[in-house]
């Protein structure tokens, strides 16, 4: 696998982890009671954004690690595939 292909696998799967952490301990204006007027009730008060960042970098470099060891092991190739894309 060339690096540019690395780089392309680590980036799908650090975007579909971003979308499982990203909803994770939010809380909104309502629910502590403090709305801004002229918000949104539901935004959150404190999204902590940069944690969830590196959070979602570390569970990201863990998935990429096994799918490439995946990949180079030779145990999933596009050969086990190939009779799917060719039957219709």
């Amino acid at each position: 696998m060339n690096p540019f292909s690395l780089f392309v696998v680590f980036l799908i799967i650090w975007w579909t982890v971003l979308f499982t952490v990203l909803p994770r301990n939010i809380k909104g204006q309502a629910e502590s009671n403090d709305v801004v007027k002229g918000t949104e009730p539901g935004a959150p008060v404190d999204s902590n954004i940069k944690d969830k960042f590196i959070l979602t970098t570390k569970i990201a470099a863990v998935i990429w690690v096994l799918v490439c060891g995946l990949i180079w092991s030779d145990l999933v190739s596009w050969d086990m595939f190939g009779d799917w894309f060719r039957r219709r």
